[in-house]
């Protein structure tokens, strides 16, 4: 989901750099006015962009939240724990 969607900003994005270059000669803009309205339109594609990210990462969160899956920190301290149990088992294993 989260590709198909950066797929999608990319190809709007490569979209609307074709639209800018087609009104430059249909309106007959001049350079700095292209330059202008580029800058425009990249700051609200930018924008958009991290407004369909933050919504997926939320969307992503809660799903896993749902499904009960434990976040990297709570794995890691798991696995943390597991080790420091091996030691401690091949220590008594070892006699000492």
């Amino acid at each position: 989901m989260w590709a198909q969607a950066v797929t999608a900003m990319s190809s709007v994005e490569d979209e609307a750099a074709r639209v800018v270059q087609r009104a430059q000669t249909v309106a007959g803009w001049s350079q700095d006015e292209v330059r202008r309205q580029v800058s425009e339109l990249a700051e609200r594609l930018a924008a958009q962009r991290r407004e369909l990210e933050q919504g997926l990462d939320e969307r992503v969160r809660g799903a896993l939240q749902r499904l009960r899956v434990p976040k990297r920190e709570e794995v890691q301290a798991l696995t943390d724990r597991v080790n420091r149990v091996a030691e401690r088992l091949e220590k008594l294993e070892r006699g000492g």
